[in-house]
């Protein structure tokens, strides 16, 4: 029985086949010509690539339970609108969601869930929440002049956010495409030449504490804005450093959460690895193979300032890190600063496609 064997080109795609002139395996379709042995070895690393990432699983679960009499004095307040539910002591008055603004009713005690293994304590108060957010007002070009004077903050909470914090080595094992461009001209012409690459990394990579929150009512995306938390602030869980603030209860389980801290994991490793390519034009990743070990998830609660405002009917949402400071929001675009914004762009492209043009007509 006879078999057919096709090679790929790395470049395009397109079948390899054997040039008999060249002596060389040549693409017909780009007409990049490759050595056979380095095209059997690429072809051998293909083999052994694998889209499986099982190897990527975490095996220590997060937090404790609750011990007996521990969770006296603090409850959960749910909200009849979004679901929300959110953690408090005694002392707390939680009047609205923070989520979505509506009341909310208590429903009993806090027990029967994971006890946090670490809390990052707020060092930033409510004054320093709205100072942030007047600072996130300045500079803004394109933000409405009526929003900047009449903003006010609908309301502001402290709360804390439940992250799961995961550990892990991770060895991979990743193939690059990379190019390099290089031009010349004559008298008549200018030629571009794109040579390309497959360029190979493998190694080991630690990764401690990658936060993914808790909670299906922050947005992954927000959250992640606020960081980065120093860790090294954080202190063992306990009860009285919720006084005076919210706790959002975990609605996203730990299981839940493992594929997007393996989406971050997996990121920053190929960004990693990708800073020792050195010497090339572009450097893209082509395929990803990552394993992880030692792997552990613990469960802490994060400080975050939460605000809203309403303009115009519309609700805008502001978070800030109640450790840092540093403050994100989406703000409201003046669509007529930005036309004039963007006309004035336009002018300036055209001023200065018009003043190479009439250059080239002079010489």
């Amino acid at each position: 029985m006879s078999e057919l064997f096709e090679y790929k080109c790395p470049c395009c795609g397109g079948a390899i086949s054997f040039d008999s002139t060249a002596q060389k395996m040549k693409c017909p379709y780009c007409d990049t010509e490759f050595d056979a042995e380095a095209l059997k070895k690429y072809d051998e690393e293909l083999q052994k690539e694998t889209d499986d990432d099982g190897g990527m699983e975490w095996k220590e679960k997060p937090g404790s339970r609750w011990q007996e009499g521990e969770a006296e004095g603090i409850h959960v307040y749910v909200c009849q609108s979004c679901g929300g539910e959110i953690v408090c002591d005694d002392t707390t008055a939680a009047a609205r969601c923070p989520y979505c603004d509506n009341p909310v009713v208590m429903k009993g005690q806090f027990a029967d869930e994971l006890k946090p293994d670490y809390v990052i304590p707020f060092k930033l108060d409510k004054n320093a929440a709205k100072q942030g957010f007047l600072n996130h007002l300045k500079g803004k070009k394109l933000l409405p002049k009526v929003f900047r004077d009449e903003s006010h903050i609908d309301e502001i909470k402290g709360i804390y956010v439940p992250f799961w914090l995961f550990d892990a080595d991770a060895d991979a094992d990743i193939r690059y495409k990379a190019t390099r461009v290089k031009s010349w001209s004559d008298s008549d012409y200018t030629y571009t030449k794109t040579s390309y690459y497959a360029v190979y990394r493998s190694g080991r990579i630690g990764f401690q504490r990658v936060p993914v929150d808790g909670s299906s009512k922050m947005a992954d995306e927000l959250m992640e804005s606020v960081e980065p938390y120093d860790f090294r602030d954080a202190v063992d869980f306990q009860t009285a450093y919720l006084a005076g603030y919210l706790a959002d209860r975990y609605d996203v389980t730990e299981e839940q959460s493992v594929d997007r801290a393996n989406q971050r994991i997996r990121k920053s490793t190929e960004q990693a690895f990708a800073s020792t390519v050195k010497g090339y034009a572009t450097v893209v990743p082509e395929h990803t193979s990552v394993r992880l070990d030692n792997s552990a998830a613990k469960y802490a609660l994060y400080p975050v300032w939460i605000l809203n405002t309403t303009w115009k009917g519309e609700k805008y949402v502001f978070a800030m890190n109640g450790q840092t400071g540093k403050f994100v929001g989406n703000l409201p675009l003046d669509k007529t600063a930005y036309m004039k914004w963007f006309l004035g762009l336009g002018g300036i492209f055209a001023a200065a496609a018009f003043a190479v043009n009439w250059l080239l007509w002079f010489i």
